[in-house]
């Protein structure tokens, strides 16, 4: 890859980065060779920090990383395209990019599977996540169970309220199975996709 940083005149070229899963654009950086490499040798995504004037590790103070899937760059060599994994809100606001004023409502299942690798790493008596973590495997998939079939009770019932909530619970600690299987809702949607494209 080749990537023409004497283009500008601070030798900086623009780094455009993308979620890897949901394709969403999450932020704009700049790079240095030196970030470029950095990036490369650990994975996770570095920028030159104008204000800092050094590196930065995307994350290096809140733990919000951009885990590093691929690097290209465009037709002029000049500018990067970088698709990562987040794993947690990108933007200093809180929100998953820096255009989004803290709106998930786009692929907010998605969004949903990072603040639950988040939450399950604090204390269990701040996070009811932590607390079901801590208990194993067999009781988050009893937990899933118990959901299926209050979900199945109220679907014969004519509550749309309680029904909705019911499917809610469920696909909340559908998802926690899921993590705690090491998975994400994204394996499921590609078997999904394969089952249909037969």
């Amino acid at each position: 890859m080749k990537i023409d940083f004497k283009k500008y005149a601070d030798g900086l070229v623009p780094a455009i980065v993308q979620d890897y899963t949901t394709h969403k654009v999450l932020m704009l950086g700049f790079m240095s060779a030196d970030a470029v490499q950095k990036t490369e040798q650990t994975g996770k995504v570095t920028f030159y920090s104008r204000s800092k004037k050094r590196l930065w590790t995307k994350g290096e103070e809140s733990g919000n990383f951009l885990e590093l899937k691929s690097m290209a760059v465009d037709c002029d060599n000049d500018t990067l395209l970088i698709q990562a994994h987040p794993t947690g809100p990108v933007c200093h606001t809180g929100a998953d990019t820096c255009w989004s004023e803290r709106n998930h409502s786009d692929n907010f299942l998605f969004y949903l599977e990072d603040i639950i690798r988040l939450r399950k790493q604090v204390s269990p008596d701040e996070s009811y996540v932590a607390k079901l973590f801590g208990k194993g495997i067999n009781k988050i998939a009893q937990k899933v169970g118990e959901e299926a079939v209050e979900l199945v009770i109220e679907a014969k019932d004519d509550n749309d309220e309680l029904f909705i909530n019911e499917a809610a619970d469920l696909l909340f600690h559908y998802l926690l199975l899921l993590n705690a299987k090491g998975h994400k809702l994204q394996d499921v949607m590609n078997v999904l996709q394969k089952r249909h494209s037969k």
